[in-house]
């Protein structure tokens, strides 16, 4: 509802009652602990990623109450999510290493912790997001490709080991372009683009190791989150100065929105 409304689209019949009945049951919810987004096969936890997400729905409520004048709705939903925002900052990080991991009481990481700085929950020059996709890098990371999460953990009740999933690598791009690392962005852009068929299409997951696609395809999932950094690439991008008279016309570079 929110990129709906940022987008400039008309609001849909009854979006107010439906948006606090949503609401409402998030605010009775969200305290428990579910399957996570990637639908582990497991104990239900608390997964960071879930927690964030309910902390986006009240974060981007109340700020949109706010600029309709809705005083008490405003109060309310801020209120939660400070609640949640200080629930997860409190209960997701791992004290020896700084970072965010899967679930509270957790030791493992999981990529969606990439998606904290993308949603605004804390900048990404944070300390803490920073460690995060620094052990992310470190301990996810297989040929320059983001796994989900670290199965060896036995977590989820499946066999150890996967396939880089491909929109958690798209992820870590919009990390670094949100950190001012633009080089390493584009080159990884660049990386996942070229595992595209002959007609531009991706599945979830890549094996880097037998260098095949796997799981479904074409995989929706992944190509939102290629747009997504295709965009972010071009509006990091710098802008060209024309050259003026009597100067040499720069060299053009070649930049990865050139490549969608």
């Amino acid at each position: 509802m929110a990129q709906a409304r940022k987008g400039g689209l008309p609001a849909a019949p009854r979006r107010k009652e439906i948006r606090d009945v949503f609401l409402d049951h998030l605010a009775d919810i969200w305290r428990n602990p579910d399957e996570g987004i990637w639908e582990i096969r497991g104990t239900p936890q608390h997964f960071v990623h879930s927690k964030v997400m309910a902390w986006v729905a009240f974060d981007r409520a109340w700020r949109s109450a706010e600029e309709r004048g809705e005083k008490r709705a405003h109060k309310k939903w801020k209120k939660i999510a400070d609640e949640i925002h200080a629930d997860v900052c409190r209960n997701g990080i791992d004290s020896e290493h700084g970072c965010f991991v899967q679930a509270y009481d957790s030791a493992h990481l999981d990529a969606s912790l990439l998606l904290l700085a993308i949603v605004g929950f804390l900048p990404p020059k944070d300390v803490r997001i920073r460690k995060t996709v620094r052990e992310i890098e470190r301990r996810l990371m297989v040929n320059g490709f983001v796994l989900r999460y670290e199965t060896a953990s036995g977590i989820d009740g499946l066999p150890a080991g996967e396939g880089a999933f491909l929109p958690c690598s798209f992820w870590l791009v919009d990390n670094y372009i949100l950190q001012g690392r633009r080089a390493e962005a584009t080159r990884l852009f660049n990386k996942l683009v070229k595992l595209t068929n002959d007609v531009g299409l991706l599945a979830e997951e890549y094996d880097p190791r037998a260098k095949r696609m796997l799981g479904n395809f074409p995989q929706a999932f992944s190509h939102v989150a290629l747009v997504n950094s295709a965009l972010n690439l071009m509006h990091a991008a710098p802008i060209r100065r024309s050259a003026g008279p009597g100067e040499k016309k720069p060299a053009r570079k070649h930049v990865a929105r050139n490549k969608v």
